[in-house]
């Protein structure tokens, strides 16, 4: 459990200072966000979390 605090820790922490860094940039690809299909977007999360998943399975499991 006290891993997955930390990566969700590590997540905002992360997103917070792309906000905080480069504001517009963010406006940019949030509208971008708006124009794209269901479908990708949903790929793309589960994409992103599958990675996300093995990461903190390498993390945990290999670098102690």
């Amino acid at each position: 459990m006290s891993v997955f605090i930390v990566a969700l820790g590590l997540l905002l922490a992360a997103e917070g200072l792309l906000y905080a860094l480069a504001p517009d940039f963010m406006k940019r690809m949030a509208a971008r966000l708006l124009g794209t299909e269901r479908d990708q977007l949903r790929q793309s999360g589960i994409i992103a979390a599958t990675l996300g998943a093995i990461l903190i399975y390498i993390a945990a499991r290999f670098m102690r």
